[in-house]
């Protein structure tokens, strides 16, 4: 699923396109929205709230995407053609520029001033011009018992990490995803909220992501999606193991300190399983 930052760069190129524009072109491809006709509408603006995106209208209407697991939005010069793929979601065309979302895991088209239905239940947003950090940390101290991992994930708590950044940001803060956040002394919880944003921050700007300051390929991150291959910093297998939810997380168990799920082999992944014993255990840890 894109992070925070992903999102925000899609949400900042579909303004690019489409803001002070008015539409001339719109096809909805969701059954709920299939005979809104937006087409005549100007756009305000787009804008990234957490994961969402939501886009307004000079008619007071917003439309909002969420991009779940494989959701896209592309921006790209009006030619005139109408899109024809089974994946596409939504059409959205200026005189010159076009956007068509693909797979596409939500949208919904609702007056503006209700866009509080949508993203209400939401903490604040890490990369919004409101970011509040001592909220941010309130909400997980309201949660002793929840491990901050999955505490982290929750965009109830806050809003835009994934778990790429939760895994970078625990390894970095040398947390065991597992720990119970009553076992964190406030500090380090405060240490924690405030690593995650500037991860979050310091990519925002660009689309080649980079945790470890290095853009080669495979080098970027310290131990997200390295599992099976040795930790950057003390040589020990980077491991994986899901989370309460069933979201899995990688973790260094030398280098980050707190409660670990019992040990268990770990293959680089995407490498290929030796035998039935194996192939369990690597379908578990995706």
């Amino acid at each position: 699923m894109p992070e925070g930052d992903s999102v925000y760069q899609t949400a900042r190129r579909l303004n690019a396109a489409l803001a002070g524009h008015e539409l001339v072109l719109a096809d909805l491809r969701w059954p709920s929205l299939a005979t809104v006709d937006l087409v005549g509408d100007t756009t305000i603006e787009v804008v990234a709230t957490g994961k969402h995106i939501l886009q307004r209208l000079d008619s007071g209407r917003t439309l909002h995407s969420h991009l779940k697991m494989e959701g896209r939005w592309r921006v790209g010069p009006h030619d005139g053609r109408q899109v024809r793929n089974l994946d596409v979601r939504a059409v959205l065309g200026t005189d010159s520029q076009v956007a068509v979302g693909t797979r596409l895991g939500m949208l919904d088209l609702v007056a503006t001033r209700d866009e509080h239905t949508l993203v209400g239940h939401l903490g604040p947003d890490v990369l919004g011009p409101g970011w509040d950090a001592e909220r941010a940390i309130a909400n997980l101290v309201a949660l002793p018992d929840t491990a901050i991992g999955a505490a982290l994930l929750d965009q109830r708590n806050l809003a835009g990490l994934g778990t790429v950044y939760v895994a970078e940001t625990l390894f970095l803060q040398r947390l065991s995803p597992w720990t119970p956040i009553r076992e964190i002394v406030p500090e380090r919880l405060a240490g924690t909220v405030a690593r995650a944003h500037t991860l979050l921050t310091a990519n925002k700007d660009t689309y080649a992501r980079t945790i470890t300051g290095s853009r080669v390929e495979g080098q970027q991150d310290y131990v997200h999606g390295r599992s099976g291959l040795p930790c950057r910093r003390c040589g020990t297998t980077v491991e994986v193991a899901p989370l309460d939810g069933g979201r899995v997380i990688f973790y260094c168990r030398t280098c980050q300190a707190g409660p670990f799920p019992p040990r268990r082999e770990q293959r680089p992944l995407g490498s290929a399983p030796r035998g039935p014993e194996t192939r369990r255990t690597y379908r578990q840890a995706r």
